[in-house]
């Protein structure tokens, strides 16, 4: 019997059955209805060649290893190691996942009030957690300890950032601050702060001095929690 080589070209989306589109889905059982890959396959729009554009998604979340929190490490080398992924599908899936931590970061209201470390840590947790490399925020406070706002300062490489103190204090006096909270993240998971980390909070609090600023602490987050310096007693 004659078996043909050729392979046999995949059914473009737009022929599927119309309960099954993930679009039209979508649309007719609400988005829970739909699995991560096919959510994914709507932001993607296209396949490739011939691969449909959930092949594609499926894809991307087997490299994720079917985890949303993984996803949300992967970078732009290595979303473009898969074939199809060009340039404008990464930057589609890299920006629906700081959305995702945005919008995780702004269910606390910028008018919160921050009285312990667990309360910036649950702020700062969504937004850095998840990076692979490090960054360095600075949360500004009035008087009362309400968050006026916050701002990304620096951000770095594996293992350290850069912190310009000039900056800092000249942005809190713009902003009418008078504490500042500080945070980064150690993609390394580790907790434990450096000898960097509390050499640059000592140097801030020294700073903050002379503006009548107080540090109320610095905060490092990971995936596996958080650590305090002021509750470590490392800010007195």
């Amino acid at each position: 019997m004659f078996v043909s080589s050729q392979p046999v070209p995949h059914l473009a989306i737009r022929n599927w059955p119309e309960s099954e589109k993930p679009r039209e889905k979508f649309m007719s059982k609400g988005p829970h209805a739909l699995s991560d890959a096919e959510l994914l396959a709507i932001l993607l729009h296209t396949g490739h060649q011939r691969k449909s554009a959930l092949d594609l998604a499926r894809e991307i979340m087997q490299l994720a290893n079917n985890n949303l929190l993984e996803l949300g490490k992967i970078n732009f080398r290595k979303l473009q190691k898969l074939r199809g992924v060009g340039h404008a599908k990464a930057v589609t899936i890299m920006a629906a996942m700081e959305l995702a931590r945005r919008r995780q970061a702004g269910s606390i209201d910028k008018k919160t009030v921050i009285r312990c470390g667990s309360d910036a840590a649950l702020f700062f947790k969504p937004l850095l957690a998840d990076l692979c490399f490090e960054t360095f925020y600075v949360m500004f406070l009035n008087h009362a300890n309400k968050v006026l706002h916050y701002r990304c300062l620096s951000n770095g490489g594996m293992s350290g950032t850069v912190v310009d103190a000039k900056i800092i204090f000249r942005e809190a006096l713009e902003s009418g601050a008078s504490k500042l909270l500080l945070c980064h993240n150690h993609p390394s998971g580790s907790l434990r702060p450096s000898s960097a980390d509390i050499r640059i909070t000592q140097k801030l609090k020294e700073a903050g001095h002379l503006f009548d600023m107080e540090i109320l602490d610095h905060i490092i987050v990971a995936e596996t929690g958080y650590y305090s310096l002021a509750e470590e007693g490392l800010l007195k």
